[in-house]
């Protein structure tokens, strides 16, 4: 079995709501899309197309490439489907593999079980053709295999990924509370800054926001900054498709951006830790760091779009003193904001109508399991408080 040469369904997953901002990156590389849902899109590509998609994705989680789609309605008849795929063709005898899966069966009361039962069936063949078991465990550094069962439909993939795509690996200090680096990139997307504008994130926190606007505007993926992938531990990969593929990512960066971007944060080390982590990605020379409230931040001339992701009461803070942050965000917006657009994050609508600002727009994202909303204000000058908006 080929697969690095040979076309077959390809599933791209992402968290719930990336899915249109993962679409439009898929089809600018020249995919087609065949299908998409809420979690991810469906298209028909090679395993040497998954290395393109893997190295070039700011919204996406993993990239499964399907080797088999059958019928089983208990355990028994999942090994017995997995045995007659020739996994000695994919996996190194000697080599490591890991198992995921996504499982509503009857018959199934934990997830583990088949996984485990996928592993069996791996191992089993590959021994009886070579004579030796691969090592398997929870690491996904190496060779990965995932499981999508649902009742009596099942299918077996590659996770050509391995590691989530979601992390984009530049943040190496978190921070409090930070934002999902593509949950990051799609909320960039969703304002449709233009990249040459100004991009102005008052209370950045670690910094991903900013951090993701100047990748975006420089045109450097998150292939740059990670050099291991699931698709690297299955036979016939080819090095030199990877390398080709890196050195045009490297070729395509935009050194000349003219935008002016700018994070501030009233927390000095949350500025260090947004600076260190804008220096790992290579931008740290492109964004204008400023250690001041949020109130206090320069704003240049002409059009742009300002981005806040205040606490939200969730995980940090007090609702009082929160309700007196968003009227100042609203102020703020208002009084220094007109001729560019305002955008909120929150995952509390009580604390949205505290703004006192009419959203022209509400967008619809998660960050982990909480709803949220990425409210769009149209700023003029005399902008009208509504003191009665209630984000939906």
């Amino acid at each position: 079995m080929e697969v690095f040469n040979t076309p077959s369904k390809i599933i791209i997953t992402c968290y719930r709501r990336l899915s249109p901002y993962l679409q439009n990156e898929v089809q600018e590389l020249g995919f087609a899309t065949k299908r998409t849902f809420a979690t991810g899109i469906e298209l028909q590509a090679t395993g040497n197309d998954c290395i393109r998609l893997n190295l070039n994705l700011r919204c996406a989680s993993q990239v499964l490439y399907s080797l088999k789609a059958f019928r089983a309605s208990n355990p028994d008849e999942l090994y017995e489907a997995l045995s007659d795929i020739p996994w000695e063709d994919l996996i190194a005898f000697d080599g490591y593999i890991s198992v995921t899966s996504n499982v509503h069966n009857p018959t199934i009361t934990t997830p583990l079980f088949a996984n485990l039962k996928v592993k069996d069936a791996i191992a089993d063949r590959i021994k009886s053709k070579k004579g030796l078991r691969p090592d398997s465990g929870p690491d996904l550094h190496k060779t990965v295999v995932h499981l999508y069962w649902q009742d009596n439909q099942a299918e077996v993939f590659l996770d050509t990924s391995g590691e989530v795509l979601a992390k984009h690996g530049y943040r190496k200090y978190p921070g409090k509370a930070p934002m999902l680096e593509a949950l990051a990139a799609s909320v960039v997307y969703a304002t449709a800054w233009d990249g040459q504008s100004a991009f102005i994130n008052p209370m950045c926190g670690s910094g991903t926001l900013a951090i993701e606007a100047a990748l975006i505007a420089t045109n450097r993926r998150p292939g740059l900054f990670r050099m291991n992938y699931g698709f690297m531990h299955i036979l016939g990969y080819d090095e030199q498709v990877f390398f080709a593929e890196r050195r045009r990512l490297k070729e395509q960066v935009d050194k000349k951006m003219t935008a002016k971007i700018i994070a501030s944060d009233i927390a000095k080390e949350a500025v260090e830790i947004a600076r260190m982590n804008a220096k790992t990605a290579g931008v740290d020379q492109l964004i204008d760091f400023q250690v001041c409230d949020f109130a206090e931040t320069p704003l240049p001339d002409g059009p742009g779009v300002i981005v806040f992701n205040p606490e939200y009461g969730d995980r940090m803070g007090t609702h009082s003193k929160l309700e007196a942050t968003y009227g100042r965000i609203g102020d703020f917006l208002k009084q220094q904001g007109a001729g560019k657009r305002g955008y909120v994050f929150t995952g509390n609508p009580d604390l949205a109508k505290k703004i006192g600002l009419r959203a022209s727009r509400r967008i619809e994202f998660y960050n982990g399991r909480l709803d949220c909303r990425l409210l769009e204000y149209e700023l003029y000058t005399g902008t009208k408080r509504h003191t009665t908006d209630e984000p939906s």
